[in-house]
Order: structure tokens, then C-alpha cells, then sequence
């Protein structure tokens, strides 16, 4: 139970990975995924002090921002729904109006109770326009704005929860990246003595920028050799190492996100880039809602599915 907001969550373990490169590397995942249902890894982290923010300062309705297999737009309704929050989600893609109910992530959202707006992949960057908020408060009336996926200081407040003192043995702490402020979280309650490494599931280098607006420390690094081509790309040699991976540890992983850290930890192993007995923890963070709607598409393109 968080004693801030009344959740009921589960304790997150590390559990150990056991793989061909066992003899070289001590390997754990922390299993931030089985914290809550659809509130898992660090969705929940990122929206808790957010939502005791809204509330504090007298908000009944939280906007926020996403797409069309958004883990984030699924966490907000969901968080909303259980702490008293009416919720509205900006989605990207004015296509999205009629299809709702085909889309698993959105139709979810839509049963918690939050109410859309579509908007064009134009419209859609002026996110943080002021013209643009100012327009989304005519038509909505007050809310509490949350970025689209959800990084602020309060989410970053939160994902430095995640560590613990037990986690301080850990000479790496690795995750993977997509705003940044899971890592900018991690990067701050994490010990002068670790390296903490981020994967990036984007293309380019803003990230780096991003994250160093919320950090102090300088004992991180952001690998960008992953990301499969970019946000939300996949193919069939990363559908097949999640599904392997799922095989032998009986541990899902999600292709957006853990799915590419994964495969890079491995690789980066492989490599000799880790010291030999090294301890390396690695955040799940969730996102394993997405999978039904990935699947979907990759069954459009004649790919094999995500088991």
C-alpha cells in the first residue's frame, strides 16, 4: 500500500537472469512490471506525486498527451479512475476517432472513464504550445497538465523511489529510455560508486539534452545503438529474442522498451563491455499492455507475434 495515494501495490524483486554469459556477468531484473496490473513499472511512479499534486492543488481532471498504444494514456485512466481523477487524453492521430474500440489500449482508457481528443500529427507537436494549452482549456475547462509521457519533476521525484538500499551492491543499474525521466530519477538516488546506463528506444541525441536538465551527477551514459530503427520499429530478429527470452526466464518483455534494453544487455555482454563479475540490475519497466495492439500490426506486415 503507498501510503501517499492508498494504491494497493506489490513489492517489486529482483530476479536473477540466468543466460549463456552467467559466468561473466551477475545479472538481476527488478521486476517493477508486477507492482500493479496496468499501473506497472514506472507508469505509477511517474504519475503518483503528479496525482498528489492535482489534488493538493484542488484539481478535479488531469490531461495529458499520447498515442495510439500509449502505456502512459492507459496509466492515467486507470490512475485517475482509482484516486478520483476525471481524465481527458490528447491523442496523436486524427484516424483514432472511429477505430476505439478496435484498439485495445484506447478502448481500455475509454472504460476507466477518459475522454479524447484527436488531433493531427501536426496539431499534435504543438503539444506545449501556449496557443494551444489555452485552446484545450476553452474547450475542457481547468485540468492538470501531465507532458505526455509524464515526465516532470514530480515523475522524476518518483522514479527515485525505485531504488533501494539492497540495490546499492549494483556496480550497474541499466533502463531503458524514452522521455528520460525514469533514468533522470534513477541517475538521482543512484551511489557515487554506479553507472547508470540508459538504452534509447528513439532516434537522435535530445535525449541527452532532456535528461541533463534534471541531473546533477555525471556517472550515467546513454547508448542509442538499439532502438531497432526507432520508436515503435521492431522486426523479426527482436520479436524473436523477446519471445526466446520469455522462454527461458519466463519473463515478458515489451518490444518498445525493455524488449531493445534487453537485447543491447546482451549484446553489450557479448561484447566485453560489462567487467567480468560485475553486478548489473535492470529495470522492467512495464508497458506490457501494448503488446496486443503491436501484435496486430506485426500480423499486418507478415511478421511473427510477440508470444
Amino acid at each position: 500500500m503507498d501510503a501517499n495515494t492508498g494504491f494497493k501495490l506489490s513489492n517489486s524483486v529482483n530476479e536473477r537472469v540466468v543466460h549463456q554469459y552467467s559466468n561473466l556477468v551477475d545479472l538481476y531484473i527488478k521486476r517493477e512490471d508486477q507492482i500493479h496490473p496496468i499501473l506497472s513499472g514506472n507508469k505509477y511512479r511517474k504519475l503518483k506525486y503528479n496525482m498528489v499534486t492535482a489534488k493538493s492543488l484542488g484539481y478535479s481532471t488531469l490531461l495529458t498527451f499520447g498515442g495510439a498504444f500509449s502505456n502512459h494514456i492507459a496509466a492515467t485512466a486507470k490512475a485517475g479512475k482509482a484516486y478520483g481523477f476525471k481524465t481527458i487524453g490528447v491523442i496523436r492521430g486524427e484516424e483514432l476517432l472511429t477505430k476505439v474500440q478496435e484498439n485495445e489500449t484506447l478502448n481500455y482508457a475509454q472504460s476507466c472513464g477518459m475522454r479524447f481528443k484527436f488531433v493531427s500529427r501536426i496539431a499534435y507537436r504543438k503539444k506545449n504550445d501556449l496557443n494551444f494549452l489555452k485552446s484545450l482549456k476553452e474547450e475542457f475547462g481547468s485540468f492538470y497538465r501531465i507532458p505526455e509521457g509524464g515526465t516532470n519533476a514530480n515523475a522524476i521525484k518518483g522514479c527515485e523511489e525505485i531504488l533501494n538500499k539492497a540495490d546499492e551492491k549494483f556496480n550497474y543499474i541499466c533502463c531503458s529510455v524514452g522521455t528520460g525521466g525514469t533514468l533522470a530519477g534513477l541517475i538521482n538516488c543512484s551511489k557515487p560508486s554506479q553507472q547508470v546506463f540508459g538504452f534509447s528506444a528513439l532516434k537522435g541525441d535530445f535525449l541527452q539534452e532532456d535528461i541533463s536538465k534534471f541531473v546533477s551527477k555525471t556517472n550515467w551514459t546513454l547508448n542509442s545503438d538499439y532502438h531497432f530503427g526507432g520508436y515503435a520499429k521492431v522486426n523479426e530478429d527482436l520479436i524473436k529474442f523477446i519471445n526466446k527470452f520469455k522462454n527461458e526466464q519466463n519473463i515478458q518483455l515489451d518490444p518498445i522498451y525493455t524488449g531493445k534494453m534487453m537485447y543491447g544487455i546482451f549484446d553489450l555482454i557479448k561484447q566485453g563491455f560489462f567487467k567480468n563479475g560485475s553486478k548489473v540490475l535492470v529495470i522492467h519497466t512495464g508497458g506490457l499492455q501494448g503488446i496486443k495492439g503491436m501484435n496486430k500490426l506485426l500480423i499486418k506486415k507478415g511478421l511473427p507475434i510477440i508470444e
